[in-house]
């Protein structure tokens, strides 16, 4: 099912973003990595009710709004430089990614 590859690639995101987050300075520990930790559990989060849900239309959207909100804290932290330049095309690929498998979801769905 096409939603499980969605949650396996949001799990390994999420593991992908914890390591890179572990170079943010002292003083954005609390902040910016707090929020990014908290955006891509709340991502995960939405998978996995929208994968238990009968009427999945809202949760997806859910989903989409999570990844872009997800997506500018990821960006913010580039433009900050608490991110390298590798490690945020890495993780915009995967974000990139999940973002193309969510719209086949949501496109599925409307069929």
């Amino acid at each position: 099912m096409q939603n499980l590859k969605v949650l396996q690639k949001a799990y390994d995101m999420t593991n992908y973003g914890y390591v890179a987050l572990r170079q943010f300075p002292k003083s954005e520990k609390y902040g910016l990595a707090a929020e990014i930790k908290l955006a891509m559990l709340h991502l995960m989060k939405h998978i996995i009710a929208c994968n238990r849900k009968y009427y999945k239309k809202t949760s997806i959207q859910e989903i989409d709004i999570a990844l872009d909100t997800l997506r500018m804290y990821i960006r913010l932290a580039k433009d900050l430089h608490f991110l390298d330049l590798k490690r945020y095309e890495n993780w915009a690929k995967m974000l990139n990614e999940l973002g193309r498998m969510v719209g086949g979801w949501m496109k599925s769905i409307q069929q």
